[in-house]
């Protein structure tokens, strides 16, 4: 996520970002939300965003008639997803420390979970992102990722309540601690793979050129900063968590075993493929470039030992000519903040069947554009690069549900689902 202070508005975030233009690693380049956006519709609901022309040429996915049908809005929303066994909700996690539930289309007046009094938010802190566990319908385990009264990382485990519209609040047990040197690139998402393992999203400390220590954290495999770790969050054996023996720094002496893909900046949003598991990672740039990584699922899994190549390499562009990242793969696709964009947000690739025209089609967004784009994705390269008609200002995440449907999560506060016209 993105940006340090508390704004109001985002045309308030971008004209403080253009007036910080020459701070180097500005607030504009980290693509923040806000936590304080207006909101509206608090009531949920649905309505239907139309079509609008683009600036670019439209693609044949443009012209295959999608709209967004906005399901809800919320105050300052940064993630949305569904729960295993649990069609009829829809959990939208609001930065400020709560997540709200959408039942039967209707958003409940109560907070599944309201941890607000534990958090800091604003910028780039907050309550992040919730992962249910593949048992959820049983064991009732989720997951939370949030920064703490003192702006440190903090992976939680909560249990259902009595009512599947409430959580339990006192169930809490810490899973994963990690101190933060500076208050941005928390990264944040919290995600179960097709493997059934919690996978967590880290940026490498904050501050410009990944500053803390002699090459930075993204390439020291003795931190988790900069990294996407892979662990399975249930207790054993008196530990919070367990790391899979298959992981891929398992045994290595001064080497986190939790690591699971490294060299990465700002992974705020990343996803895995519903129908082949591949992996992809939207990770947020620097001054210049901003990137979308790709590997392909094999054994294991995806993306198990790949180093992405930050700090020295800001997608295909090396920052620091002097140092070098051993195997580093590039992004498949990457594109340069002079066309206007500033942070890219992550998405899916889309297997909604209701949708052909995107069917394999990766769509994700820039914070600062309001175009909603998609490519497809092989190893080394994308093709097919285009946009959509619709367009969302703002945009801070995506989510899936159950079924395969695509949502779009704006930082005014609407969250939207993309749906045939």
């Amino acid at each position: 996520m993105h940006r340090r202070a508390r704004l109001t508005t985002f045309w308030t975030a971008i004209a403080l970002a253009v007036a910080l233009a020459a701070c180097g690693d500005t607030p504009a380049r980290e693509g923040t939300t806000a936590a304080t956006a207006p909101r509206a519709d608090a009531g949920g609901g649905s309505a239907t965003v139309p079509a609008t022309s683009s600036s670019t040429t439209a693609t044949p996915a443009a012209r295959a008639g999608i709209k967004l049908t906005r399901v809800g809005s919320f105050d300052g929303p940064v993630h949305v997803t569904q729960a295993p066994g649990d069609p009829s909700r829809l959990f939208v996690v609001e930065q400020a420390g709560r997540i709200r539930v959408i039942r039967d289309g209707r958003t409940l007046p109560t907070p599944f979970l309201d941890i607000s009094d534990r958090i800091t938010s604003g910028g780039e802190q907050g309550l992040l992102s919730v992962a249910f566990a593949p048992d959820y319908a049983d064991s009732g385990r989720f997951y939370v990722d949030y920064t703490d009264r003192a702006g440190d990382t903090r992976v939680v485990e909560f249990r259902r309540g009595s009512s599947p519209d409430r959580a339990d609040g006192g169930s809490a047990r810490q899973v994963l601690f990690q101190s933060q040197p500076e208050s941005n690139h928390n990264g944040g998402l919290l995600l179960f793979g097709p493997d059934g393992m919690l996978y967590v999203g880290l940026g490498d400390g904050g501050g410009g050129n990944d500053q803390h220590g002699a090459r930075g954290n993204a390439q020291d495999l003795g931190t988790w900063l900069g990294k996407l770790l892979r662990i399975d969050p249930r207790a054993s054996g008196g530990r919070p968590y367990s790391v899979p023996a298959d992981n891929p720094f398992v045994g290595r002496a001064r080497v986190k075993p939790e690591i699971w893909s490294w060299g990465l900046r700002n992974p705020w949003r990343f996803s895995f493929d519903r129908a082949t598991g591949d992996l992809t990672i939207g990770d947020v740039g620097q001054n210049e470039v901003e990137e979308i990584d790709f590997v392909r699922s094999g054994g294991v899994g995806a993306g198990a030992g790949v180093n992405f190549g930050w700090r020295p390499w800001e997608g295909r562009s090396r920052v620091f000519p002097r140092e070098s990242a051993r195997d580093a793969v590039f992004p498949v696709l990457e594109y340069r903040h002079d066309n206007g964009g500033c942070s890219v947000t992550g998405g899916y690739v889309v297997r909604d069947r209701r949708i052909p025209a995107l069917a394999g089609r990766y769509l994700y967004a820039d914070f600062c554009q309001s175009t909603l784009r998609t490519a497809r994705l092989r190893p080394g390269r994308a093709t097919q690069r285009g946009t959509l008609q619709p367009k969302v200002a703002g945009v801070t995440s995506f989510g899936e549900d159950l079924a395969g449907r695509v949502y779009v999560v704006a930082q005014s506060g609407p969250v939207y689902r993309l749906d045939p016209r």
